[in-house]
């Protein structure tokens, strides 16, 4: 039998119901986009410790370790469309709860934690379910082409509206900042409601909760490629989010390196933004020409520049053009390895193989934000930077198990492709 072929993927309409999930999800990302940066940036007016700013990041990512794996078997067990549904609703009822304590001056650092750790929890939810419910939206062929449309307008809305925009608005008034994203995560939850069908996989027998979750495991355990790229892309969020976690202090205010305002920064992150929507759209094409091996080497060095331009300079000019080619080239990595992560798992074990690559893979997330924390506050921020972009560079020799042929073969099968582990 040949390989199923990917690299050319016939035009058929993507149909009504993925353009639905398309709208809801630019409103919700939007959203994201918006309090992300206004997370921090609320934050600075009541401390400028470096661990104290980086453990708002490690609030929203620890979900991802404590609820990753319980999110992916509800997926496999529940209507997906319902779990994203309940899931923004409370996301925006999270900030309207917020907003009285910060029009009131009440809002405190220890108030902005539990926000961002009931919003990271809602996130683990929903974004399992959203990746989920992608192979019942398209056929698998069009996997590729579907992902590479949902980045453009995640993108656009999470990394190049939503930051200048939450800059802007907590410039305007901190309440806008606020309210803001909850009314765009009722306005997504508005659009799930116009999905057709239903999105609850069929499942012969019962089985328990624990043991649903060690089948995923299991399935992506013994999955060399998969677990592989779970692992280079653990590492690379512990990079980024080091760096990230950080940044700001970097770069806003009188007394940083930069010296920008709150707009300016939001303005500076719109960079990322430019080069992930770029990314979104040559995805497909660089994955043709170059193999998908070689554009995930390309997409490893791609984010050692993002992250380690910072550590040589604070000219907002050069850190955006590095931000540029790490956008471009994280959105080539997103949409080559979420697309095989769709097609090698079957439909009944998606929820639970997604969970458990983004246990592996977003749980380093809250770490990565402490360790940035720990070392700028004991080293300076410069050090974060410059060994984040050292990780990332030494994970390309993490990469050789990840040939086309592998890829292909992983694809083709859809069984763990284990033989040199398993003699």
């Amino acid at each position: 039998m040949k390989p199923r072929q990917v690299t050319r993927q016939r035009q058929r309409p993507l149909g009504a119901n993925f353009w639905r999930l398309w709208s809801s999800s630019g409103l919700s990302n939007l959203a994201d986009g918006i309090f992300q940066v206004a997370l921090p940036l609320i934050a600075i007016r009541y401390t400028q410790s470096p661990t104290a700013i980086a453990g708002l990041s490690f609030a929203l990512a620890l979900p991802w370790l404590l609820f990753a794996l319980q999110a992916g078997a509800l997926a496999d067990r529940v209507d997906r469309r319902k779990i994203m549904f309940w899931s923004n609703t409370a996301r925006a009822l999270v900030l309207v709860a917020l907003v009285p304590a910060v029009a009131t001056g009440a809002a405190a650092i220890w108030l902005l934690y539990a926000a961002a750790l009931l919003l990271g929890t809602s996130e683990t939810l929903y974004d399992t379910s959203a990746q989920s419910i992608l192979p019942q939206l398209v056929d698998r062929d069009q996997l590729s082409r579907a992902n590479s449309r949902l980045y453009a307008a995640e993108l656009t809305a999470n990394q190049f509206v939503g930051p200048p925009l939450g800059g802007l608005l907590v410039a305007a008034g901190l309440v806008l900042a606020v309210a803001t994203p909850a009314g765009l995560w009722f306005a997504a939850v508005a659009l799930l409601l116009l999905l057709r069908g239903s999105f609850r996989v069929e499942r012969i027998g019962r089985t328990t909760l624990r043991a649903d979750i060690a089948e995923g495991l299991r399935f992506l355990w013994h999955n060399r490629v998969l677990r592989s790229l779970a692992v280079l892309t653990g590492l690379f969020n512990l990079a980024t989010n080091a760096t990230f976690a950080v940044l700001v202090l970097h770069l806003v205010g009188p007394s940083s390196a930069a010296g920008l305002s709150d707009a300016g920064y939001g303005i500076l992150l719109t960079a990322l933004a430019v080069g992930s929507l770029l990314g979104s759209f040559v995805a497909p094409w660089v994955e043709r020409r170059l193999g998908r091996s070689l554009s995930l080497a390309l997409s490893m060095i791609g984010g050692a520049v993002m992250v380690g331009v910072p550590a040589a300079t604070a000219d907002p000019y050069l850190i955006g053009a590095g931000f540029v080619v790490g956008g471009v080239t994280t959105v080539i990595w997103n949409v080559i390895a979420v697309s095989l992560r769709q097609r090698i798992a079957p439909d009944r074990l998606l929820g639970r193989v997604n969970s458990g690559y983004r246990l592996v893979a977003w749980g380093t997330r809250p770490l990565g934000a402490a360790v940035g924390g720990a070392l700028g506050q004991l080293f300076g921020l410069r050090l974060v930077f410059g060994v984040a972009a050292m990780l990332m560079l030494a994970m390309l020799m993490g990469m050789t198990g990840l040939t086309n042929s592998a890829l292909d073969a992983a694809e083709r099968t859809g069984d763990p492709a284990d033989d040199t582990d398993n003699g």
